[in-house]
């Protein structure tokens, strides 16, 4: 590995102590380097507060001057809640910046790297571009495509089995595999369940990882607006959405009298607008959507081209042939008709296996 892959390779790990706290910014490490020494580092904590590339030149102070910069994305060129990043790197006087990936985002894209260049800095792109990307799913997708990034967390016993035909379903996986839950939620911009989820298991949805500043918008699509007052999901911390279909103010202000938001999308009588629904949170600027729903919703999902990432949980348990599956998917008949997966990565999470599964487009 030549040096410049191990100066990114830190910018990259850097960027990596921002995975649950940057939303909805992204995760950006950066590196500052002068004759073959690091000399400042910083990565980007929290919306609002300096960007990772402030960070490493206030580490750096006056010998800035005549440094390298390795950063995972391409320095800021407008003015948001922070000052621009690129004239920073200029005022400071770098003579070269290598980047791993231009940035998406319509307002920066392509500017921060011509600034930098008028100015007379050396500019290099494409390093790690891959692994800088993979940090921050949500945020690409949402700029190129205008849509969140959405992932699927299901959990099967060996023989593909969600729940015992009563609805029996704690625990399937071991504690190992549930921390590691805790993980993704951690990282997401939203949780999104289903009111039959809500009505089955009264969870809370809420990340209880120790070092977790923020707590994600839980999201609950509830159709008929059946949503007991006293479920513990409504509870702090954290904010609610209730997305529904029913136009029923009446209904709703048992609710909206506990600070829930409620939103109607609805898509014909009892259905919800689930691309509507995607359009919104991009609107608020969320980035990774965590969906822990049963066999209905996701299934509605997957169906609707909605889900980008599975994380599938299989236990070392066989639950019987009158257990409940994994998606319900009608329609798929013949073998023409099944959805094809990638598998990108298998694990042992403890006494369980985690899968992470594309969608073969």
């Amino acid at each position: 590995m030549s040096t410049h892959h191990q100066y990114m390779a830190r910018a990259v790990a850097l960027a990596r102590k921002g995975l649950y706290s940057s939303d909805p910014n992204p995760r950006v490490g950066c590196i500052l380097v002068k004759q073959g020494a690091i000399i400042g580092e910083g990565f980007h904590l929290r919306a609002g507060e300096a960007h990772a590339e402030i960070n490493a030149l206030r580490q750096a102070g006056a010998q800035a001057r005549g440094a390298t910069a390795y950063v995972t994305l391409e320095p800021c060129s407008h003015h948001g809640k922070t000052p621009p990043c690129s004239e920073a790197l200029i005022a400071a006087g770098i003579d070269e910046l290598y980047m791993a990936m231009e940035d998406p985002n319509p307002l920066v894209r392509g500017r921060g790297k011509k600034a930098l260049q008028d100015h007379g800095i050396t500019v290099h792109s494409g390093l790690l571009a891959a692994e800088a990307e993979a940090l921050n799913p949500g945020f690409v997708m949402r700029m190129r495509s205008g849509r969140p990034f959405v992932r699927c967390k299901l959990a099967m016993s060996v023989d593909g089995r969600t729940a015992m035909a009563s609805g029996e379903s704690q625990w399937i996986t071991g504690a190992a595999a549930r921390k590691d839950l805790q993980q993704l939620r951690a990282r997401s911009s939203a949780i999104i369940t289903g009111i039959g989820t809500v009505l089955k298991d009264d969870p809370q949805l809420t990340v209880r990882l120790q070092g977790a500043s923020r707590q994600p918008l839980r999201v609950i699509l509830d159709p008929r607006l059946s949503t007991p007052p006293g479920a513990k999901i409504l509870q702090p911390p954290g904010e609610v959405l209730i997305v529904t279909a029913s136009n029923e103010p009446r209904v709703a202000e048992p609710l909206t009298a506990l600070g829930v938001e409620v939103v109607q999308l609805a898509q014909g009588r009892d259905r919800i607008d689930l691309p509507a629904l995607m359009a919104l949170l991009a609107e608020r600027e969320m980035n990774e959507l965590h969906l822990e729903t049963g066999a209905t919703l996701s299934g509605a999902f997957l169906r609707a081209g909605l889900i980008d990432e599975l994380i599938l949980y299989i236990a070392p348990k066989l639950m019987g042939d009158s257990a409940r599956g994994l998606f319900h998917t009608p329609g798929l008949e013949k073998m023409a008709d099944a959805v094809n997966l990638n598998i990108e990565d298998i694990r042992a999470v403890g006494s369980d296996w985690r899968l992470t599964i594309t969608i073969r487009k």
